[in-house]
Formats: structure tokens, C-alpha cells, sequence
């Protein structure tokens, strides 16, 4: 792999991964999302290299669902205000839970 950025996941394992995705949401109701969302996210970064790095995503389908749980009841306790903070709360979620995959070896 050389020292540049790129993306590596091709048409057919997008699709794949978001047929998966929309079965569990449909399947349980939209009561699995987080887990269905920890799914897509670990493709996008299994297929992504930041200057030849690997990226690997390690967060989890139980810790998401433990915020998105959190996430929701604040929504509604501010009638819906919340709201505008959520997808910030999730991007930070996801960066956290980021790293290279050389960082996770040991």
C-alpha cells in the first residue's frame, strides 16, 4: 500500500452492506439501527487508507445503542431540540471509536 489516502470498496459490497443494513432495521422494527450503522461503518473504514494506513472501526452495536437510547430520551424530554445535536454526538461517536489498524494490534 503506498503513502497515499484512498478509498478501496467497490459498488457491490456498498450495495451488499446496505441490503444487510435495511433487512436488520426492517426485521427488528428500527429497534437494531445502532447495530445495523456499526455494520456500515466498519466496511467504510475497513475500505479506508489515510496515507497508507488502514483505518479499522472498533466501536459496537450494544455501546451505540446504549447512546442512542440516551440521545433519543433527550430528544424528547426537549421536544425535539435535542435533536440538532444528534448527527454532531454520532459524528464524535464514530471518530472516537476510529483508529489504524496498527493501533489495535498489540
Amino acid at each position: 500500500m503506498s503513502d497515499k489516502s484512498e478509498f478501496t470498496g467497490g459498488l457491490l459490497g456498498l450495495i451488499g452492506i446496505n441490503i444487510l443494513s435495511i433487512l436488520i432495521v426492517i426485521f427488528t422494527f428500527g429497534i437494531c439501527v445502532p447495530y445495523a450503522i456499526v455494520i456500515k461503518q466498519r466496511w467504510s473504514t475497513k475500505h479506508t487508507f489515510i496515507e497508507g494506513k488502514q483505518l479499522k472501526f472498533i466501536g459496537t452495536g450494544m455501546s451505540l445503542l446504549g447512546q442512542w437510547i440516551k440521545w433519543l430520551l433527550l430528544t424528547i424530554i426537549t421536544f425535539g431540540i435535542y435533536g440538532f445535536w444528534v448527527n454532531i454526538k454520532m459524528k464524535k461517536w464514530v471518530i472516537r471509536n476510529t483508529v489504524f489498524v496498527s493501533e489495535t494490534s498489540s
